[in-house]
């Protein structure tokens, strides 16, 4: 068995560090000026989550509109991989790059507003590891 025990357990740690992302200045701006719909697909569990940032976002206080599960909307940039690789990569564990090289991580689409991204994302591994300790799975933190 995996990290994720179901797709709800996968949206509510994987998930709420990517909607914190949205109301963050520095990385929901940088995503916003992405103008892209970005769709993460995971397998083991499945999940999907989904970035808005052509559209103006639904919430106020929002720098782009996040969506789990299927999405209507047609994405820019599609990444694939399997869930316990999200896991590791939010952990700060993991190269995107290099996954990407190694077909870890399979991208459809034009990826460089994705790759762009990368050097932003930094605090969102803290957010993840704090999130584990949060819910009581600090048991899942890799050593």
């Amino acid at each position: 068995m995996g990290v994720f025990k179901d797709s709800q357990q996968f949206y509510d740690m994987v998930g709420e560090v990517i909607y914190r992302a949205a109301l963050d200045p520095d990385i929901g701006s940088s995503v916003a000026r992405t103008e892209s719909i970005i769709q993460f697909r995971y397998t083991d569990p499945d999940a999907q989550i989904t970035l808005n940032a052509k559209d103006r976002p639904t919430q106020l206080d929002a720098y782009f509109d996040v969506f789990f599960g299927p999405s209507a909307l047609r994405p820019d940039v599609v990444m694939s991989m399997q869930a316990d690789l999200a896991h590791e990569f939010w952990q700060g564990r993991i190269n995107l790059f290099s996954a990407l090289a190694r077909g870890q991580v399979i991208a459809i689409g034009t990826v460089i507003p994705v790759l762009r991204l990368v050097p932003v994302v930094g605090p969102m591994f803290q957010w993840y590891l704090t999130l584990l300790r949060e819910l009581g799975l600090a048991d899942l933190i890799s050593k």
